[in-house]
């Protein structure tokens, strides 16, 4: 029992001192899983919830019972956690002619490999024979950054991001009670505002209409103004057209007007020349109509 120990000693002393990383690996060994017998669980003598536990060698020794004429054959084994058949498997031959009492001590390295790999472990005898005093110790490797997120010096380390709340409470501006009695006021002060602009507006529709009216009186004026002007350059043109015609058709003459005086020969009946009431009228009219035109200036 003293030479196993002082052989996982050295082992374990050996792989921790080769190990210089600033994240090192830590190591250590279990305690006799066959101490129970023969069969026993690997999640008794295993530390537990470590998923970066590798198990990097068995050290076993136990002590042979059988005859000298006999073959005996002895497996210390772990079953496959994954699959079927082994995940380790020690075979030992005990041939005709081996004496029964004889001890048997073993370090065995495996390939580091994780526990959740490792199944149940057994000791097997085939043949007529038995083992006494059967010692199984399982040594293994705890690697701190098998989760790189165990420490930011662990190779792939990610820094982590915060995680939310469950509920967040966020500020709503509009169900603020001062910004809302200030959009209030807004309201009210825009409503002043369109109703002012609304009176203006109002005014600037009634300028807008008395200046309509105003330009189509002009026009109105204007066109009779001009019928006026027209009507009277046609009339001119009418008398200057009798005329020319009248000196084209009758030619001048040579003649002696005797001298004397002539008396009024008009005699009217009654004895009054009364108004033309007509042209009276007329006379009016054109006189407002010049009036109006004035007015425009």
């Amino acid at each position: 029992m003293s030479k196993k120990l002082l052989l996982l000693a050295v082992l374990v002393y050996w792989v921790q001192s080769s190990y210089s990383e600033s994240i090192a690996p830590y190591y250590g060994y279990t305690g006799n899983a066959a101490s129970g017998g023969n069969t026993w669980s690997m999640d008794t003598y295993l530390p537990s919830g470590i998923p970066g536990l590798d198990i990097n060698g068995v050290i076993y020794n136990y002590t042979i019972q059988k005859q000298i004429q006999d073959s005996v054959t002895v497996n210390v084994q772990n079953e496959n956690a994954n699959g079927t058949g082994y995940i380790f498997r020690e075979t030992d031959e005990w041939r005709p002619g081996s004496l029964g009492g004889t001890q048997i001590n073993k370090v065995v390295p495996v390939v580091p490999s994780n526990r959740s790999l490792w199944g149940d472990g057994s000791i097997e005898v085939e043949g007529n024979g038995s083992v006494t005093d059967p010692t199984v110790v399982y040594t293994y490797r705890v690697d701190p950054c098998y989760n790189p997120q165990f420490d930011p010096n662990c190779p792939g380390y990610e820094v982590p991001m915060p995680s939310p709340p469950a509920e967040i409470d966020v500020y709503d501006p509009l169900n603020d009670p001062n910004v809302t009695f200030n959009r209030e006021n807004e309201d009210e002060v825009y409503e002043e505002e369109d109703k002012l602009l609304s009176e203006e507006e109002l005014a600037e529709q009634e300028e807008l209409d008395e200046k309509k009216t105003q330009d189509r009186l002009e026009k109105a004026l204007a066109a009779v103004d001009n019928s006026a002007l027209f009507a009277q350059a046609f009339g001119q043109a009418r008398v200057l057209q009798q005329m020319n015609s009248a000196v084209n058709m009758a030619p001048y003459y040579s003649a002696n007007i005797d001298g004397g005086t002539y008396n009024d020969t008009v005699t009217l009946d009654g004895g009054n020349i009364t108004d033309n009431r007509k042209a009276l009228r007329n006379m009016a009219q054109d006189k407002l109509h010049d009036k109006m035109v004035d007015m425009q200036y």
